[in-house]
């Protein structure tokens, strides 16, 4: 009767924020509705799973839970196409009830689009969309829900009604706080205002020249109401109410993913969420329905809420095209890595969206025409291309350089150089990577002398025993490098990688081959070879073994020359001159047992296994010799690009 009076004499205005908050609290009604119907759809569809359960939403859209659970859990389909409920109707009837309190609200700030929205209300009502019944249609179920249709729906008129009550609300603030249109707000609100507006703040930047994150605040009975409209999407806002040390989030979403992503960013808050296991009902596509999501969370104290509403605000930019990104990324790597990077970049606040701002896919597209035409063709997934790993830390890293140089204010063409930069050295990494392959062959070599060695040591002090274990151990590493040597080869055809690779893959796989023959000669080696046979062959083994050493180290230094460390790439020519110092140390060395071989009176079985022994050490260290001017050039490949 007051409200009505206070019209009567033209000071409507005086109501306009009681109507808002009115107007605010039907749209949370109303979401909370059509998320009933939407599950009652499904239920009715599929009755099987346990219905959905709406209580905290309900509770937090002060609905009593009973009659929204007792009407999902009793919904069951009847003739083809439809299904009935307990209590379908006085539902319907509530979801135009809460729709048109909404419109009372939207008439009284801005008349002409609260007429527009009446009359797109009575058109559905005309065309039967609210006729009130305990039996309804799918396909009704599918008009009135859906967020993303070309044709008109209830849902897609609340949306733009909740829009609509924001922008009032922002132009009848009686204050601004910190970027937040006020009103009504009590001084113990101020705090939780600020608080959220602080780590909205923080990363407001990073949306760049993309509309949104304009924020509302009031005071709604006990509650105050914090809502934001993240972007453009009608269907994406985000509605907080604080009630003393309480935090509740309502949440709706076109996107489930999305939805899980942003709940994933507050994992360090002990805050509760219900909605996630939400699915739509029969003719209910996924692309046209809604996510509501609540969340609730209780601080210890005033501080500890406050850095939840905190945490709030500054996570709402990266829901901004945050769909639109992961597109993008699953073009170049898959669908779980591309949640993996977003979820990174917004937890190390890097973001998407300067990403996209200059270009996304054809900001990577060119960098990959310009730096890596012949490793990475067209239209082909990085994480082929690069590996997984090294594809995720590259697309990290584009995504860091796009928001530091938008940021900076540095040109586009700076930041497309700094990512073509950041791809050469990413696929300089895959070849590091193929090095470390190349360097577990080394070990096995390494693991084959070193054993011949020990038991050349073993033969010169008269244990003869175990030579057969020598042999076959040498041949159970033989083939696990075998295996290595494979793998390294499928890897560079692969990648597409530098074929000297290939080369030294292949350098390596003949010396363990030699060394596995020397392994196996002194397993059949008289058991009493001479003092200086033993000795001269012991000496040779251990230049075999320095020569594999001074490989592995060379190998090491070498992957890291990319880099531009200067210090790595003196590091491993030194160690190519020593594998050139070894192969000539072993040249003489087996030049000495034949000489010992020929000078001397020994029977044919030791003559020929010192010789052939000998043979097969120095052949090994030929192999190193020769893997040692190939790890030059690429040395030197590497220094000139």
């Amino acid at each position: 009767m007051k409200s009505q009076i206070i019209k009567e004499l033209g000071q409507a205005d005086i109501l306009l924020p009681s109507l808002i908050a009115d107007g605010l609290a039907a749209n949370d009604r109303v979401k909370v509705r059509l998320s009933a119907l939407q599950a009652a759809a499904q239920h009715a569809h599929a009755p099987e799973p346990r219905p959905t359960d709406l209580s905290a939403e309900c509770r937090a859209a002060n609905i009593a839970p009973a009659e929204l659970a007792s009407l999902i859990g009793g919904a069951h389909a009847t003739t083809s196409g439809r299904f009935a409920a307990p209590g379908l109707a006085r539902l319907v009837q509530d979801i135009e009830s809460d729709t048109r309190a909404m419109i009372r609200a939207v008439k009284a700030g801005r008349s002409t689009e609260g007429n527009a929205a009446e009359r797109r209300l009575d058109t559905m009502q005309r065309a039967g969309l609210l006729t009130a019944s305990d039996d309804i249609a799918f396909e009704r179920v599918a008009r009135l829900t859906a967020a993303q249709d070309e044709s008109d729906s209830l849902h897609r008129l609340v949306m733009d009604l909740h829009k609509a009550l924001n922008r009032i609300a922002a132009d009848c603030a009686e204050e601004i706080i910190d970027g937040a249109h006020v009103y009504g707000v009590a001084a113990e609100d101020r705090s939780a205002i600020v608080a959220f507006m602080r780590g909205l703040n923080a990363t407001r930047a990073l949306k760049f020249d993309h509309p949104g994150l304009d924020t509302m605040a009031t005071r709604s009975g006990d509650r105050l109401l914090i809502q934001n409209d993240i972007g453009t999407t009608d269907a994406h806002v985000m509605v907080i109410a604080v009630d003393g040390r309480s935090v509740t989030v309502t949440y709706t979403d076109v996107h489930q993913a999305r939805a899980k992503f942003f709940i994933r960013l507050f994992d360090a808050f002990a805050a509760s969420w219900s909605g996630l296991d939400r699915r739509t009902g029969a003719g209910l596509a996924d692309e046209n329905a809604f996510v509501l999501v609540t969340g609730q969370f209780h601080g210890a104290d005033l501080q500890a809420r406050d850095e939840f509403l905190a945490a709030l605000g500054a996570a709402l930019v990266f829901l901004i095209d945050w769909n639109k990104a992961r597109k993008l990324l699953r073009t170049w790597v898959s669908k779980d890595d591309a949640l993996k990077i977003l979820d990174w970049a917004a937890r190390n606040r890097i973001g998407h969206r300067a990403f996209l701002e200059l270009g996304g896919s054809e900001l990577l597209g060119g960098a990959v025409r310009n730096a890596a035409p012949n490793r990475i063709g067209f239209g082909e997934r990085l994480d082929r291309a690069l590996g997984r790993t090294t594809a995720i830390e590259f697309l990290k890293a584009a995504l860091r350089d796009a928001t530091e140089g938008l940021l900076a204010g540095r040109s586009v063409r700076v930041v497309r150089d700094q990512i073509e930069a950041d791809l050469v050295r990413h696929l300089d990494r895959a070849d590091g990577a193929l090095l470390g392959i190349v360097l577990r062959q080394l070990g096995l070599a390494h693991d084959i002398a070193a054993a011949l060695s020990r038991d050349l040591g073993a033969f010169q002090s008269g244990l003869t025993g175990g030579r057969e274990l020598l042999a076959a151990r040498a041949a159970r590493i033989e083939q696990k490098a075998d295996r290595i040597a494979i793998e390294a080869r499928q890897e560079i055809a692969r990648l597409n990688a530098e074929p000297l690779i290939a080369q030294l893959v292949d350098r390596v796989e003949e010396t363990v081959d030699e060394l596995e023959q020397a392994a196996f000669i002194a397993s059949l080696a008289p058991a009493a070879m001479p003092a200086d046979l033993l000795a001269a062959l012991a000496d040779l083994c251990n230049v075999a073994i320095g020569a594999i050493e001074a490989a592995a180290s060379g190998l090491a230094a070498a992957a890291d020359v990319p880099e531009g460390r200067r210090v790595d790439s003196d590091d491993a020519l030194a160690a190519v001159l020593r594998l050139m110092d070894a192969e000539h140390a072993a040249d003489a060395q087996e030049r000495r047992i034949t000489t010992l071989v020929f000078t001397g009176t020994f029977d044919v079985a030791t003559a020929l296994a010192a010789l052939e022994l000998a043979r097969a050490v120095e052949r090994a260290t030929d192999r190193m010799a020769s893997f040692g001017h190939l790890l030059r050039q690429y040395i030197l490949i590497d220094l000139a690009g």
